[in-house]
């Protein structure tokens, strides 16, 4: 009884795994470096050309410029957070588990506001665009790495090309096949 009570199902700690792995591939170096550039474009925009292009808009436009910078922070901040915390459980100065705690998780991506992009700076909008593209992936990244949901083992892809292989290997895509038989 005492074994029942304390074994270990492997399923339940599949999630470890991928983000162990994940967070040493190249796929999150990559990630990691598109991320930290953006911040730091972003940082510069805004207190650079950013200062200048909001204050030629008028005050209603100024305000909606200052709400689309604070989202646009808000948004990569959260982002860098992530892969930070990602990082960390690469360079093992965080345990997985500890990584999969809610706290360091991401929320889902909140639905755009709308906003006259023609009268809005271009660059601002462009920043509000790859933003929210990075949160994006980021949070899909959080939900499919952080998942205690086994993740599929068969290929679909793979299963439809075998199958059309087999019509194939079969005769099906034989025009003259009919006259054949």
């Amino acid at each position: 009884m005492r074994d029942a009570m304390y074994s270990v199902d492997p399923a339940r700690d599949e999630w470890k795994q991928r983000v162990s792995e994940f967070a040493g591939s190249e796929l999150f170096d990559r990630l990691f470096k598109e991320g930290m550039a953006l911040v730091e474009e972003a940082a510069s925009y805004l207190d650079g050309p950013g200062r200048t292009d909001s204050r030629k808009l008028n005050r209603e436009l100024a305000l909606v410029y200052a709400a689309e910078s604070m989202e646009v922070t808000t948004r990569l901040m959260q982002a860098a957070s992530w892969l930070v915390v990602q990082r960390a459980v690469r360079e093992k100065d965080m345990k997985v588990e500890e990584a999969g705690d809610e706290k360091y998780r991401i929320a889902r991506p909140s639905e755009p506001h709308p906003v006259d992009r023609a009268v809005m700076p271009a660059h601002l909008m462009t920043l509000v665009d790859r933003s929210r593209a990075l949160y994006e992936r980021v949070w899909r990244f959080d939900a499919a790495l952080y998942s205690e949901t086994p993740q599929p083992t068969e290929n679909n892809v793979m299963k439809q090309i075998d199958r059309l292989r087999a019509a194939a290997e079969g005769g099906a895509f034989d025009p003259l096949s009919v006259w054949r038989k």
